[in-house]
């Protein structure tokens, strides 16, 4: 889609992320105070920041319905526009960061998940298949789930949802005419 000029003056310059990092492994290990690493959390923050923009909330915690959606509403509550979850999309029985965040969008793009995995499938092969990255909209707030990979996170973020963002946050706070397009 062709962006004309008088829309793109009206985009945001400042775009408000969180990240959340799901990992049991690494959650449990800080719970008991231990020094951990989150590379993929870590590499998103510098993408983001990189391009100016800002991180308002940045959590890590262990895969769970219940564990998700606490911070989903506290990234919501710091005033991100658009969560990043890293991790979880799998096909492991521990694998829930689909179920905790699919029933809860008003809307799906359908089309993220599927260029993300074309976009895989050219990087690493067959094994794209397996990732369930999705996106959506939850109290017009844009929500991306990311399989937890560097490659993966780093694939997403600057091929697909940096390149948009400021584009996303302006149609989910754009006021007008339901016909118009966008």
């Amino acid at each position: 889609m062709k962006k004309h000029l008088h829309e793109v003056e009206k985009f945001p310059e400042i775009v408000k992320f969180a990240i959340i990092t799901v990992s049991t492994s690494r959650a449990k290990a800080k719970a008991r105070g231990l020094d951990i690493e989150d590379t993929s959390g870590d590499i998103a923050e510098e993408l983001i920041k990189e391009r100016g923009f800002k991180v308002v909330y940045r959590d890590l915690i262990p895969d769970g319905i219940k564990p998700v959606r606490e911070s989903l509403d506290k990234a919501l509550r710091a005033g991100a526009e658009i969560i990043i979850f890293i991790g979880g999309t799998g096909i492991t029985k521990d694998d829930v960061t689909i179920e905790a965040i699919e029933p809860l969008l008003e809307k799906k793009l359908d089309g993220f998940g599927d260029i993300f995995r074309f976009l895989s499938y050219q990087e690493v092969g067959s094994i794209a298949m397996l990732s369930r990255a999705m996106a959506g909209v939850y109290k017009n707030t844009m929500i991306f789930c990311l399989p937890g990979s560097t490659s993966a996170v780093k694939l997403g973020l600057t091929k697909l949802i940096l390149q948009e963002a400021r584009h996303i946050v302006y149609l989910l706070k754009r006021k007008g005419d339901a016909n118009s397009y966008s």
